[in-house]
């Protein structure tokens, strides 16, 4: 199985979509609960969901491995993207709904979670790494977007229900406020959708590292509500009526960061 899956694009804006893949090694679920097994952390469907994305001439870094192999959006040193909060880690020890994935005292040390973090985490940040300094060179400037999706309710993490569109800039830090404003007007127009800018998803590891709008990169995350495009209980269910509505404007977001310009 590969790390990741890669398209080349035409323009200077990368999709990473870090957290989309299933695959877990024999070998490696062979040690965990059967909760492993559910992967209910996914970032569902999000590969279908921007499908019509491809017309744009964007870049894609799309993840093979699940997240519960390694988490693709945290720290190599494992800091926590939100000090005093309940966050999962790097190797994730429990899942959202705080079921352990490891049997009681069989986690993996420190040994196992280098393994991991050399064999999965560094190929894919060197390739997203590798693409980012590709495209400034050519282009002068980089537009990272790092799409994300998680459940409409997560009491591990939020209270209440999730607003449907989230982005996320660090606070203003990982891209330039016209183009955070630009993000913004635009997934506020239709209003069957709420959203939320720097509200409880600032930005994970992904667009925190690598947006440095004084380096011309700019980086943005989106987290969307599940409950935009699929059934989130009782199983997870693809829904092409609810993707249909939603996908607009996720495709205008994705058109403003494409003709987006630094001043």
């Amino acid at each position: 199985m590969d790390i990741y899956e890669f398209t080349r694009g035409t323009i200077p804006l990368v999709m990473s979509i870090p957290h989309v893949g299933e695959y877990i090694p024999p070998e490696t679920e062979a040690q965990m609960t059967h909760a492993a097994a559910e992967r209910s952390d996914t970032d569902w469907y999000l590969d279908r969901l921007y499908r019509d994305t491809a017309t744009l001439g964007l870049y894609v870094l799309k993840a093979n491995y699940s997240r519960y192999v390694i988490d693709l959006n945290r720290a190599p040193d494992n800091a926590s993207l939100y000090p005093g909060q309940n966050v999962t880690e790097l190797v994730p020890t429990s899942t959202f709904a705080e079921a352990p994935l490891y049997p009681a005292g069989q986690e993996p040390d420190d040994a196992e979670i280098t393994r991991r973090l050399e064999t999965y985490w560094q190929p894919y940040h060197a390739r997203l790494q590798e693409i980012l300094a590709a495209l400034k060179n050519e282009h002068g400037f980089a537009v990272l977007f790092d799409c994300h999706s998680i459940k409409s309710l997560v009491p591990r993490f939020f209270d209440g229900r999730l607003p449907d569109f989230n982005l996320g800039t660090a606070e203003g830090v990982s891209c330039a406020p016209e183009l955070r404003a630009e993000l913004s007007n635009v997934l506020s127009r239709d209003d069957r959708y709420t959203l939320a800018v720097d509200g409880r998803f600032k930005g994970g590891y992904i667009t925190r590292h690598y947006g440095d709008p004084g380096d011309n990169i700019h980086a943005f995350q989106l987290e969307l509500s599940t409950a935009t495009y699929m059934e989130e209980e009782p199983a997870v269910a693809w829904r092409e009526d609810l993707a249909d509505q939603v996908r607009p404007n996720l495709i205008a977001m994705l058109e403003v960061a494409a003709n987006w310009r630094p001043v």
